[in-house]
């Protein structure tokens, strides 16, 4: 009996593409032709879902236009995989920076079953650094990548990478909670959290063509940078997070105390009554601060032993196979290149 091959989708947010989406599908299509590709239409202005329909039917690709009206690349993303069904899910943007002949390098780690992720490293070669124009964006992507490491004890080269390979297991168990371009962040978080495989493959990576204009915004997203920072820490390490905070007012109620101790020590009496009460109320919030940690902390401990149960009642997880988690050390560089 034939083996039956496994069916993918090629899902593409898209906001005002027009100028890209055409070339975008054409380059997929002739490199993966079996392949359906989904266009999530973001509350395009422009020609951008007429434009990729056209292009569709005339290439008989599988696949078709899906509108989003809550903008927002994590709206869009949602979109694709809510209503997509598929072994296989690949995640691209529109606008022509991701060459689609990579396409099949990081589809074979989730084929042969030893990735729930895949993610095209644009860094390896030297070409977005090269191809960018941003240079505080680069300062951002490092600064997300630096402290998601740490936290988590990974060694992944691009977090912030819109070329992306998901299982399916990865797809229907991940819930998309993020609404714009903390997308990427947010699935690294996802897998790093929850123990699932990454594995980065270099790419090659290109500037969008002439006449496309990019959505970024070097402050706007400067401020986003710096909300995902704080909101990785908050969700995924509130001990850390609330347990800091904590710290830094019981400090600060030592020092605001300290004179009052000293005073009522030396004199048995209190004179400085309201600086006093001021270190009562500081002490009384790191306390709060310390406990909210622990209460946060074990709610994501037992989220995490939701989250491996119905990996077990999804069949997912199977005691023949090895842990291929990035924290185990695969997602390094030499491990990519061996799988390359």
């Amino acid at each position: 009996m034939k083996e039956k091959m496994p069916e993918i989708a090629i899902i593409l947010p898209a906001f005002n593409e027009e100028q890209t989406i055409g070339l975008t599908i054409e380059d997929f299509h002739s490199t993966l032709p079996e392949a359906s590709i989904w266009v999530i239409n973001n509350r395009s202005t422009d020609a951008t879902a007429t434009k990729a329909q056209a292009v569709l039917h005339q290439l008989g690709c599988k696949g078709g236009v899906l509108n989003e009206p809550r903008p927002g690349k994590g709206n869009a993303v949602r979109r694709g995989f809510t209503a997509v069904e598929a072994d296989l899910y690949v995640l691209a943007d529109a606008d022509c920076t991701y060459p689609a002949k990579d396409l099949p390098k990081l589809l074979a780690p989730v084929l042969s079953g030893n990735a729930d992720m895949v993610v095209g490293d644009r860094h390896a070669a030297g070409q977005y650094a090269t191809e960018n124009k941003r240079a505080f964006h680069g300062f951002g992507n490092r600064l997300v990548r630096d402290l998601v490491n740490r936290l988590f004890g990974a060694g992944l080269s691009d977090i912030l990478s819109g070329y992306r390979v998901f299982s399916r297991r990865f797809v229907k168990t991940y819930p998309v909670l993020v609404e714009g371009f903390e997308i990427e962040t947010d699935v690294t978080l996802h897998a790093l959290d929850k123990r699932l495989s990454i594995v980065e493959i270099p790419v090659d990576y290109r500037d969008r063509p002439e006449g496309s204009a990019s959505k970024l915004n070097t402050f706007r997203d400067g401020i986003r940078v710096l909300r995902t920072l704080v909101n990785i820490l908050r969700h995924y390490r509130p001990l850390a997070f609330f347990g800091g905070m904590a710290l830094l007012f019981l400090v600060l109620g030592l020092l605001l105390g300290a004179p009052v101790v000293e005073e009522f020590v030396r004199t048995r009496y209190i004179s400085h009554v309201p600086l006093a009460i001021l270190s009562t109320g500081v002490m009384v919030i790191a306390a709060l601060l310390g406990s909210v940690g622990l209460i946060l902390d074990s709610i994501v401990y037992l989220d995490r032993r939701v989250f491996e149960r119905e990996l077990l009642r999804l069949g997912a997880v199977r005691s023949d196979r090895p842990d291929h988690s990035t924290q185990s050390g695969i997602a390094s560089g030499r491990a990519n290149k061996n799988l390359t």
